[in-house]
């Protein structure tokens, strides 16, 4: 299956970004009070995508490139309804991806059918770093020692290594479980002081 990533489409960051607000995200709400935030990936972290034609897409996404409406057939990755649901009730969940929103919005319009995540972040708010888009979690107006990100790609979190939870990319394995397989775990990170000592003993493993 051809891989895709809308990071390669249009026009460099440098072209598009806006001066960043403060803060990426708004004031964290009342029922979040006390809750980690976690900052999940979308592409090959909880979906796949990809313009060559899917025969068992989820969801088949119109995107407009360059005055040509394309589309986008994307895979779910398994158990991604229970993933999104359990770390919906356990945290401040954002979506954050260095793809473009007139891509991303739409699947997450499509995936995100509980209203898990409390804010969408896109390209516009990475960090473009040595060619890479980067998430720099210092300006989303958290506490980094609550902050965890879950990302497949170890260059969008090269500047907060510590707060991260590395996921392996997912393209098509129907027989995944990673998703399934890392709620114990967030249950209990969800429940610590602080995120970095138990997230050092992840890597050290």
């Amino acid at each position: 299956m051809l891989s895709f990533s809308l990071v390669s489409l249009t026009s460099p960051a440098s072209s598009s970004l806006q001066p960043p607000a403060k803060y990426l995200l708004p004031e964290m709400k009342i029922s979040d009070d006390g809750k980690k935030c976690v900052v999940i990936d979308l592409d090959e972290t909880l979906v796949h995508s990809s313009f060559k034609p899917i025969s068992n897409a989820d969801f088949i996404v119109p995107v407009e490139i360059d005055g040509t409406v394309h589309q986008v057939y994307v895979l779910k990755r398994p158990h991604v309804d229970e993933f999104l649901q359990k770390m919906g009730e356990l945290f401040e969940c954002v979506l954050f991806t260095a793809s473009l929103a007139k891509y991303a919005d739409p699947v997450a319009d499509l995936l995100d059918q509980w209203g898990v995540f409390r804010a969408r972040l896109f390209r516009e708010s990475c960090v473009f770093h040595r060619g890479n888009y980067v998430k720099d979690l210092s300006r989303l107006g958290r506490d980094l020692n609550n902050v965890i990100i879950v990302d497949n790609s170890p260059a969008s979190y090269i500047f907060h290594p510590e707060n991260a939870v590395p996921v392996q990319s997912w393209f098509d394995d129907m027989n995944d479980t990673e998703l399934l397989d890392l709620l114990p775990f967030f249950e209990g990170l969800s429940k610590e002081d602080e995120v970095y000592g138990v997230l050092q003993n992840l890597r050290s493993r």
